[in-house]
């Protein structure tokens, strides 16, 4: 017969592990919720009649919450949504072990990336923590890139914030001939917005001040910083960013 320390142990267990279930539910659902806001938001942009078809667009999400679910992402390939943001790492699939130490790049604006598995490591600093990391292959050799982190059994992921699980190009396949054609070449056009921008040359950061009607963004652009102005969501200025050379 059970002690009543040990059927108090049992219980609190069991309560624990549905906060637990109780917490993922509750996120899962918040998530599909504020997805679910941006679809309201995008037919009320069509019912007002917004010129800008981007503003239609919902890029699919897959709401990981742990290693199981993260592993989804194997299950096709990704695009990442801001080039020169993430940084990866030497892997070793034998030992499993990513090396901190020696960084290897960063992935570059809509690279398509195929994940092979997600597990998770310990970085030299942060030991509270340990990252969960997507491991791809790139010219024969493995990398591993983090996608987001684990502390005391709970998991914060935000690949959906990483990547597409869609081809851009089907997404976006609205844009010009052109447009793409820059967007390959990593080059910015006048005329282009700001998230062909971002396709093109990766990430940004805008002035402070900067407003909607007139926004200047500095990208560092791999090594090769550019400055560009906007008009009304239209670059309108390119050049060479001394301030980030």
């Amino acid at each position: 017969m059970l002690s009543s320390e040990t059927k108090q142990r049992i219980r609190l267990a069991l309560w624990f592990l549905l906060a637990i279930a109780t917490a993922r539910a509750g996120y899962i659902l918040y998530q599909r919720h504020q997805d679910r806001v941006a679809v309201e938001k995008q037919h009320q942009a069509r019912n007002v009649g917004y010129s800008n078809p981007d503003y239609y667009v919902s890029p699919k999400k897959l709401y990981p919450y742990d290693l199981k679910t993260a592993r989804q992402l194997t299950q096709q390939p990704e695009w990442v949504k801001e080039g020169y943001r993430y940084t990866y790492y030497p892997y070793d699939p034998a030992s499993k072990r990513v090396q901190f130490g020696h960084d290897a790049g960063l992935l570059g604006p809509i690279e398509k990336v195929s994940i092979t598995d997600v597990v998770t490591a310990t970085a030299p600093t942060g030991a509270q923590k340990r990252q969960v990391m997507a491991v791809f292959q790139k010219d024969g050799k493995n990398y591993a890139v983090p996608i987001g982190y684990e502390a005391d059994g709970e998991y914060k992921i935000y690949s959906d914030e990483m990547f597409y699980i869609e081809d851009p190009h089907q997404l976006y396949k609205h844009w010009p001939a052109d447009v793409w054609q820059a967007v390959e070449q990593h080059q910015v056009k006048p005329g282009m917005n700001e998230m062909q921008a971002v396709f093109a040359i990766g990430m940004g950061r805008p002035d402070a001040g900067s407003s909607s009607d007139e926004k200047t963004v500095h990208y560092p652009n791999g090594g090769k910083p550019l400055v560009v102005v906007y008009h009304g969501d239209k670059a309108a200025a390119i050049k060479p960013d001394s301030a980030g050379s």
